[in-house]
């Protein structure tokens, strides 16, 4: 569906998909204050590495529980319905979990927007769950000026079988699933820089379900897995490091980009507002090469919505996607870019 009245969606959004986050170094200070739960069959709680909560319910089951939903990321409202539901059941799949549940979650202003957009804004949501072989059991709405869209997702995994962002180990190798850029892609959509295929790529990227890759990542004995968003593949991986009290070396030529998201970094016209802290958030704990070039580096820092994942295996190990690193001994957290 094209929308012909009305306002873009993007213009409506003060932040365009996972770029409209809370910084990572913010929600950490407010994380931080809230009380842990006593509770010992809470396996991955307040955890602000892991990308999910998981509930043990009996020896063999836990329950993988979640929720994510952000602001337009394209204008489309299929494509936004599409790339949100794909974001949420993300966080399942990196944990090691089978999604089998959905609920909606909406705000949105039926008289500015009109029913119509909604609906193909749920139908995007839904091809996506059916897609995974996830049911779609309600949902709850508001109305709200600024549209906002996504879903709460459970999912079941084995107790013994969740891969947290913790476990990784000296030696792994870092292998990511999907090429990043989307930020840039997505911001340079609405400013009028971003071409149609580049914007095609992207949301291509974006709508590709990783559950193939984290089977992949199961396949090959994946020591830690988290999924790359909003806080660009820099913070997630410094998140994965420091939980697994391990420095990581990345090689940025190695980092898959989308089209036209290199181009568009060495333009300066399409950094995301996420982007630029997640750069200035980056820079206390990642030594860049003096090689590494300015675009390369905005790259790193790119503020992802839907993003691959990122995995740390054991050594030879066979894995889907793009050898980017390993983890090394070093100061937890710290990030090495050559």
């Amino acid at each position: 569906m094209t929308v012909t009245e009305g306002p873009r969606l993007t213009e409506l959004s003060h932040g365009a998909g996972c770029a409209c986050k809370i910084g990572a170094a913010d929600l950490g200070a407010v994380r931080a204050a809230l009380p842990a739960s006593g509770d010992p069959n809470l396996l991955i709680g307040l955890d602000p590495a892991d990308d999910a909560a998981v509930y043990r319910l009996t020896d063999d089951l836990a329950l993988v529980q979640t929720i994510d939903f952000f602001t337009p990321i394209v204008d489309d409202p299929r494509d936004f319905g599409r790339i949100a539901a794909t974001n949420a059941l993300s966080d399942v799949y990196a944990m090691g979990g089978t999604p089998v549940l959905a609920l909606n979650v909406v705000a949105f202003s039926l008289e500015a927007l009109g029913p119509e957009v909604l609906s193909e804004i749920l139908a995007g949501g839904a091809e996506v769950a059916a897609a995974a072989g996830v049911a779609i059991g309600g949902g709850h709405s508001i109305d709200d000026p600024e549209p906002k869209y996504g879903m709460a997702v459970s999912g079941t995994v084995h107790p013994d079988a969740v891969l947290g962002a913790g476990g990784g180990r000296r030696g792994d190798e870092l292998w990511l699933t999907k090429p990043v850029g989307g930020g840039l892609i997505t911001t340079g959509a609405k400013r009028g820089v971003a071409t149609a295929a580049w914007i095609a790529a992207a949301v291509a990227a974006m709508t590709t379900l990783n559950d193939e890759a984290a089977a992949a990542a199961r396949a090959a004995g994946a020591h830690a897995l988290t999924d790359v968003t909003g806080f660009g593949l820099l913070g997630h991986l410094h998140e994965l490091c420091e939980a697994g009290g391990l420095a990581a070396e990345l090689d940025a030529a190695a980092v898959p980009a989308l089209p036209g998201a290199l181009e568009l970094a060495a333009a300066g016209t399409a950094q995301a507002g996420g982007s630029a802290r997640n750069a200035r958030e980056a820079a206390a704990f990642t030594d860049f090469a003096a090689a590494v070039d300015p675009a390369r580096r905005a790259l790193l820092s790119d503020a992802m919505t839907s993003g691959g994942l990122l995995a740390a295996v054991p050594p030879g190990a066979a894995m889907e996607g793009v050898r980017i690193g390993t983890l090394v001994p070093g100061e937890a957290g710290r990030i090495a870019v050559g």
